[in-house]
């Protein structure tokens, strides 16, 4: 790391910099992507981040997820930030900072750096030039069939370009990887853990498209006439292609345009609008979508269980954190659909399971102990469905301030299982159902409660969330997360985690599990929960156990018939 610092520095005089600033994204602005720039300067290996290298200091700016994390990845090095700091940022001042322009969009430099400092546009990627990082084309993309989708691309290009024409527009540039995927039904594997199509889509009025990526990709969509030839640019053709162009606006996203794009677009175009309106009608899943999510939900809660009981009951062996993430991704590779984990899991016990998104490494990890508490993050790419399941558990009796502080989660994470959404409906309202038990005694987490979940796509994915800050309107057909949580620095973490699906009954929304495990009662007071916090749990293995136990052996079904 420090040799990378010194290299990257050693360039400030002939690009006449003062520093340079590294985002976590690539230049699709993907959250998990496979090159990992941030990492190379920093050593910080988490999935949200920036990097400032100075002539003489180095910022490091995360979340409340990484507090823990970056001072032991990064904190020799590295004055370490929340993101907050970043806005307006005046912890230095009248300096001239260098930008890759393909990394950011416009909107984040002017609420950055602008007020108080300068930028400048380094055309070539000086972390690239230090490090050179190699893309893997080895993959192509591949469409999925409408009776796995549940809508044509027809129709979703129809409902694309009545919002053009809404907006007065000629054009969208859509730029976010994961919005291509939906409104073509394609998919890739251009993420380590989402089956993201690396490439963007320029779509008209007259409802014609354009897909703009690598060709050594797109030759399977080619061959099997997905597109034809004419809707397919080649990259490194847009600039000029787009230059070419007749009409007069253009629609693009302000979350993943970057400034060059954006810059190219209004050499010849107006933007009319700034926001891209696949998120929305990608978050909003249709039955088909709930129907493939629902099954695989059944199969990773099958591989679930049957890790959970392997671990309480069957091993007598001292494992560590990483044997135990393997051993758990070896259950649901049992299932013919599984294909790869949504994400890296996150297996901590004892004090490491106080970082929120931690990753053990072979040689740098735990040996689970029996007095410890076990927090275990995890999730699957499954044909056709992601998931996304934490579960807390224990190996041995545990002091009561932890069973009362797991009871508060449970407490918490029940309240939002159980919203009227007709009432609660947004994040914000159900952030504050999940945080009230914990609040009362003065305790909370740094993290969201939850976040929205891609169909066979990436497991975060928006515009809805359960945060403190979000107020976009919870709708039939979302999926989100349920996951609040405690963490006690160099001691435990404790977290509870299922999807759910918002469910229209009459005239009521709900919240429907998707998520089928046992939730730990060792580390349940029982005592602290009401009628109606009981019969829920109640219901709940019930429904695990009607939905899974068919595909479980003899000891495992008589095992989660305990939880009843």
């Amino acid at each position: 790391m420090k040799h990378y610092i010194k290299l990257l520095r050693g360039k400030f005089k002939k690009y006449e910099i003062d520093g340079y600033v590294i985002p976590k994204n690539d230049d699709f602005f993907t959250e998990y992507s496979k090159l990992n720039r941030l990492e190379v300067i920093s050593n910080f290996s988490g999935s949200a981040g920036l990097a400032i290298i100075l002539k003489n200091k180095n910022y490091l700016f995360t979340d409340g997820r990484y507090t823990i994390q970056s001072k032991i990845e990064s904190g020799k090095n590295f004055k370490i930030y929340g993101f907050e700091k970043l806005i307006n940022c005046s912890l230095f001042k009248n300096l001239t900072l260098g930008i890759d322009p393909k990394l950011f969009t416009n909107t984040q430099i002017k609420n950055y750096f602008l007020k108080f400092n300068k930028i400048k546009y380094v055309e070539k990627n000086l972390i690239d030039e230090i490090k050179k990082q190699k893309e893997d084309i080895s993959v192509p993309f591949f469409s999925l069939d409408k009776s796995i989708i549940g809508e044509s691309v027809n129709s979703k290009l129809t409902k694309i370009t009545k919002y053009l024409k809404k907006n007065k527009s000629d054009y969208i540039f859509i730029s976010a990887p994961e919005n291509v995927a939906w409104t073509l039904n394609i998919r890739g594997r251009d993420g380590p853990n989402s089956p993201i199509p690396n490439s963007r889509l320029l779509i008209s009025k007259s409802k014609k498209i354009l897909l703009i990526s690598n060709l050594k990709k797109c030759k399977q969509l080619l061959k099997n006439k997905v597109i034809k030839k004419d809707e397919f640019l080649d990259e490194n053709n847009l600039p000029s292609r787009i230059l070419h162009l007749k009409g007069k606006n253009f629609i693009v996203d302000d979350k993943s345009c970057s400034i060059f794009y954006e810059n190219l677009i209004k050499s010849k175009f107006n933007i009319t609008k700034r926001e891209d309106p696949i998120y929305l009608l990608k978050a909003i899943k249709n039955k088909t979508e709930i129907k493939n999510m629902i099954n695989a939900h059944i199969f990773d809660g099958v591989a679930l269980t049957k890790f959970l009981y392997w671990i309480k009951k069957i091993n007598k062996k001292k494992i560590t954190e990483v044997e135990a993430a393997k051993k758990l991704e070896n259950f649901r590779k049992i299932n013919k659909n599984f294909l790869y984990p949504s994400f890296d899991t996150i297996a901590g016990s004892g004090k490491n399971g106080a970082i929120v998104h931690y990753r053990a490494k072979k040689g740098n990890c735990r040996v689970i102990n029996k007095r410890d508490v076990f927090l275990c993050d995890s999730g699957g790419q499954y044909k056709y469905g992601t998931t996304d399941v934490t579960r807390t558990i224990c190996f041995s009796k545990q002091k009561q301030n932890i069973k009362d502080i797991f009871t508060k989660v449970l407490k918490g994470h029940i309240a939002v299982a159980t919203t009227d959404i007709n009432k609660d409906d947004t994040g914000k309202k159900i952030d504050k159902r999940a945080r009230k038990f914990l609040n009362k005694s003065n305790l909370d987490y740094a993290h969201g409660t939850g976040h929205g979940v891609g169909f066979f796509l990436n497991v975060h994915e928006g515009p809805q969330s359960i945060t403190k800050i979000n107020t976009i309107k919870i709708k039939e057909g979302m999926v989100l997360s349920n996951e609040p949580g405690y963490y006690k620095t160099n001691e435990y973490g404790i977290r509870i985690e299922n999807l759910v699906y918002v469910k229209k009954i009459k005239r009521n929304l709900l919240f429907k599990n998707l998520t089928m495990a046992p939730i730990e009662k060792d580390l349940i007071n029982f005592d602290l929960l009401t009628f109606n916090e009981k019969n829920y749990l109640f219901k709940y293995h019930f429904e695990v156990y009607s939905k899974i136990s068919e595909y479980l052996n003899l000891n495992e079904r008589k095992w989660l018939a305990s939880f009843i």
